[in-house]
């Protein structure tokens, strides 16, 4: 075994943190499956002392329904067969035109992806967080780690529009707000994305923002301009000015390798419909609440009534059918 060789904890940074990675998803996956032998037997004695008379009615719809949530959540986990859907992922938000209006809407969905991450167990770091002059945010940047974070994410990508009767506007009239967000998969430290540090120019600065609640305000915030590609990405997260400018260039790494399957999807002419539906005008779902309360998935159809539980991170419902129907469609282009 590789963890029993003595170089592998020499190098702590890459060799310990992805084989680590992998060993707990088998383990995860053997325990799953243990899990579901465990269940199933319990099910089989269940339904032996419901044979002999026994009233065990309740305790058997109890463990069926627990059963069934567990195998719909694994069967859901078997559509996210992509390269990179069981990593982590980097999550970026951006305002639409519109002012407080839109900032304030873009960080009620960094709200609501923060809740939906916490929900899940999953762990969340903001690391870039650039406030709005009057209230909510510019821009944010933050990382999901969790087993298929970037699976389940990856349905998120689009433009996101809010209705509602506007707290910034005395005269109480309606407005309507877009944010567009955008997921890109953590990249392996083992993919080799070479980066030219000729190419890079590296600014440092005071953050600013919110302070304490999402930053530590000090003197080493990292800002990293890719040239070639005109990608520009920034950290503020940590005091230390080593370690943002390492965030940064994880960060730039990742889009840079987004980037280059991009390139490669557009030349065989399959680049997936969600990358290009990141236009404003093209919004991927609709969250109203005025003159009605209605959130709705223009891309699956699928509506929800109860507005503020899918605010508060209840969005699972959304990802899930995306999903099936991703795969559904996918199906059908390999059949034919």
């Amino acid at each position: 075994m590789r963890i029993a060789d003595p170089a592998f904890w020499g190098n702590p940074e890459d060799s310990q943190k992805q084989l680590l990675k992998k060993r707990s998803q088998l383990e995860e996956s053997i325990r799953l499956a243990e899990q579901y032998q465990s269940s199933l037997g319990d099910v089989a004695a269940l339904m032996e002392l419901q044979d002999e008379g026994e009233d065990v009615t309740s305790d058997l719809q109890e463990e069926l329904s627990r059963l069934e949530k567990s195998l719909s959540e694994t069967e859901l986990q078997t559509l996210l067969s992509g390269p990179h859907d069981r990593n982590d992922s980097i999550v970026t938000i951006h305002p639409g035109a519109g002012g407080t209006e839109s900032q304030d809407w873009a960080e009620m969905l960094l709200r609501m992806y923060l809740r939906w991450a916490e929900k899940r167990g999953f762990r969340t770091e903001v690391t870039d967080y650039q406030a709005g002059e009057e209230a909510g945010i510019k821009s944010v940047t933050f990382l999901v780690e969790g087993d298929f974070a970037y699976g389940y994410l990856s349905s998120e990508i689009g433009v996101h529009r809010l209705v509602r009767i506007s707290p910034y506007d005395a005269a109480g009239r309606r407005h309507t707000s877009f944010a567009s967000v955008f997921v890109t998969p953590e990249v392996e430290e083992e993919i080799d994305i070479v980066v030219d540090e000729k190419d890079l120019r590296i600014d440092t600065y005071r953050s600013s923002g919110a302070g304490g609640q999402h930053v530590n305000v000090t003197d080493s915030a990292v800002r990293i301009t890719h040239t070639p590609s005109g990608i520009v990405v920034q950290c503020q997260n940590e005091r230390s000015q080593y370690r943002n400018k390492s965030t940064a260039m994880k960060i730039l790494k990742s889009r840079l390798y987004e980037l280059e399957m991009e390139k490669k999807r557009k030349e065989l002419d399959q680049l997936e419909d969600s990358k290009a539906e990141i236009a404003w005008g093209s919004q991927i779902r609709s969250y109203v609440l005025h003159p009605y309360r209605l959130v709705k998935d223009h891309r699956t159809k699928v509506e929800i009534g109860d507005v503020d539980s899918v605010l508060n991170g209840q969005l699972d419902t959304f990802i899930n059918e995306y999903l099936k129907r991703k795969s559904e469609e996918k199906n059908k282009v390999t059949k034919s």
